[in-house]
C-alpha cells in the first residue's frame, strides 16, 4: 500500500509539473504574439535605430 501512495504522489507531481511548463509556454507564445501584433502598429516607433534621425511623416 505504501508504494502505491507513494506512486500516486509522485504521478500527483508529475501532472502539476507539466500543467505548470504548458501555462509557461502558452504565457510565452501569447507574450510573442501580442508583440508581433504590435508591430504592425501605426502608432509606433519611428525607427530602429535611435542614433539615426528618420522622418516620421
Amino acid at each position: 500500500m505504501f508504494e502505491y501512495e507513494l506512486h500516486r504522489i509522485a504521478s500527483a507531481e508529475l501532472i502539476r509539473l507539466a500543467e505548470e511548463r504548458r501555462t509557461v509556454r502558452q504565457a510565452v507564445l501569447a507574450r510573442r504574439a501580442a508583440r508581433r501584433a504590435g508591430r504592425d502598429d501605426t502608432e509606433g516607433q519611428v525607427g530602429e535605430n535611435r542614433s539615426w534621425f528618420v522622418r516620421a511623416a
